[in-house]
């Protein structure tokens, strides 16, 4: 993968990690109640599970590339159609809030973990997501498991990051996203727009 490439991926990954979504929320709720270290449980799980549907996207997407080239052309103007429509709904939905019983129940950390791999797999957008996503920045001519490697253990890092900060300052964002959770989700939106539009019409 070309460096620029690379980059224009790290950013596009970045912003959608960032973006409203069941693992971020998870992370917010078992940081409010559990702490970071044991949350980290939960984001190792949800790290996985995005490894998991990277993988089944980015082979599945493979296997039509052996077929077609033209199928990678098809996949870039679907999948981008499908992140201006994902963009609009986040750009739509209500703010994110928390209601946490009083007490925590004690939670194990093999427990936690299995509900973030199950919060990522379970999605039924996540598979839809990467297939419509990933297009955008596969090579054809380059090697495909060095693609996945690169692409996968990146998304994975920025996750981990980002769900580490969230669920670090659970305290702190929940009452910040309340008071401002429909303007983030617009900018969320609006990223998942700016890609749907821009990324199918990179040569």
């Amino acid at each position: 993968m070309a460096l620029h490439t690379w980059l224009i991926y790290f950013v596009a990954a970045l912003g959608l990690s960032l973006s409203p979504g069941p693992n971020g929320l998870l992370a917010l709720t078992h940081g409010a109640l559990h702490g970071r270290r044991k949350t980290l449980f939960t984001i190792a799980g949800g790290a996985v599970g995005f490894i998991v549907l990277i993988g089944l996207s980015m082979f599945g997407i493979g296997a039509l590339l052996q077929a077609s080239l033209t199928w990678l052309t098809v996949l870039k103007w679907v999948g981008g159609g499908y992140l201006v429509w994902l963009g609009v709904q986040v750009w739509r939905a209500p703010p994110i809030g928390l209601d946490l019983p009083h007490e925590a129940v004690p939670a194990r950390g093999g427990q936690l973990f299995r509900q973030g791999a199950l919060s990522a797999l379970t999605n039924p957008k996540g598979i839809l997501f990467f297939a419509a996503f990933l297009p955008q920045f596969i090579d054809p001519a380059g090697s495909l498991l060095l693609q996945f490697a690169i692409m996968a253990g990146t998304f994975a890092l920025i996750e981990i990051a980002t769900e580490l900060v969230i669920a670090s300052m659970a305290s702190r964002i929940s009452p910040w996203l309340k008071r401002v959770g429909k303007r983030f989700n617009q900018a969320c939106g609006g990223v998942f727009i700016a890609i749907g539009v821009a990324l199918p019409l990179r040569s």
